[in-house]
């Protein structure tokens, strides 16, 4: 039914607007008794849980950040079966992001581009919509800067965030990884991250229970840049890595050339970005010998991504332009998937 009526007329619209259509949807889902109907529909009956960082999934999937900005569409997202989701990128203040149009879609290579820049109500507006959230589902608090603060003072605004979010998701992902924030990726570099996450882990370390801290990396790191991650990650004590963000390459897409460039800058994800976030996870679970968390995302489109993301040395992965393209069904396609895998 997704594919050959509620996509078509989705696709009608231009992206944002489709989202919003959706965003709709999925909060109409969450009223009773709608909510029974949906995860009757989409929800495996008895998926198995898997334990990691400390935490224990529903399932293994869950939905990446950038889907809900400003954690209003959770609870909708768990109806479809999701084992958890990851709210945000949040920033301090809210900001409006980039100019429109924004968000592209390229149906014949099954991806999108972006360059949206963060655009969230900030992260006093995500606390408010997080307080009603049912505490049996795992969120994850995304965590950017604004647009406006220079990375010397970018330390304080992952700070606030992480503060202000903390009583109220499950664990922290740092978004140094984004192509279209000025920048950014700037602080991926080894010095200014080292920093970062020090910070952040001092500040965790302070609470009573501290929150697994993952870093979100971009997948147009060198080997010796990974290499530098790894490091980092063992030295600051940090959960783990997701691996990874969007692309800022455009090699080998089916869409035409002229159509790719008249879109212009933004983050590549979807079906193109498989293969190197494949070969991201393998990378880091090897260097690592497995002595973090990791978790894929990146041209995961149904059961065999997954299986494949998973046997690469995934502990978890997530979702995102997959969803968009293969529609609730996927959900449970790949939970019962990786159910089977694991028998």
């Amino acid at each position: 039914m997704y594919q050959y009526i509620i996509r078509p007329f989705l696709f009608l619209f231009p992206p944002e607007t489709a989202h919003r259509i959706a965003a709709g949807f999925l909060k109409i889902s969450n009223i009773f008794p709608l909510s029974l109907i949906t995860s009757s529909l989409f929800r495996e009956k008895k998926p198995k849980s898997y334990s990691c960082m400390g935490l224990n999934f529903p399932s293994r999937l869950g939905m990446a950040a950038g889907f809900d900005k400003d954690a209003e569409l959770y609870q909708g997202l768990f109806n479809f079966g999701f084992g958890f989701v990851e709210i945000g990128t949040v920033t301090p203040k809210a900001q409006p992001g980039n100019d429109k149009p924004r968000l592209f879609r390229l149906p014949l290579d099954s991806a999108l581009i972006n360059r949206m820049g963060f655009n969230n109500h900030g992260v006093k507006n995500a606390v408010e919509n997080l307080r009603q959230r049912n505490k049996n589902n795992i969120i994850g608090g995304n965590i950017g800067k604004n647009k406006v603060t220079p990375n010397e003072e970018a330390h304080k605004d992952y700070e606030i965030c992480f503060e202000q979010l903390f009583d109220h998701v499950d664990y922290f992902t740092v978004n140094v990884s984004s192509p279209n924030t000025p920048g950014l990726r700037a602080l991926q570099d080894k010095e200014p991250l080292k920093k970062l996450l020090s910070g952040l882990q001092e500040l965790n370390n302070k609470h009573l229970i501290p929150k697994p801290i993952l870093l979100k990396i971009a997948p147009d790191l060198t080997n010796e840049q990974l290499d530098e991650v790894v490091e980092i990650i063992q030295e600051t004590n940090i959960e783990g890595v997701i691996t990874c963000n969007t692309t800022i390459d455009r090699s080998g897409l089916t869409s035409s050339s002229d159509v790719v460039e008249q879109i212009g800058s933004g983050g590549l994800s979807g079906d193109p970005l498989k293969k190197r976030a494949l070969e991201l996870v393998t990378y880091l679970s090897k260097k690592s010998n497995g002595s973090f968390t990791i978790i894929g995302v990146g041209g995961i489109s149904g059961p065999k991504d997954a299986i494949d993301m998973i046997e690469a040395g995934a502990d978890l992965i997530q979702v995102y332009t997959g969803f968009i393209y293969g529609g609730p069904q996927m959900v449970s396609k790949i939970n019962k998937a990786i159910d089977l895998h694991a028998n």
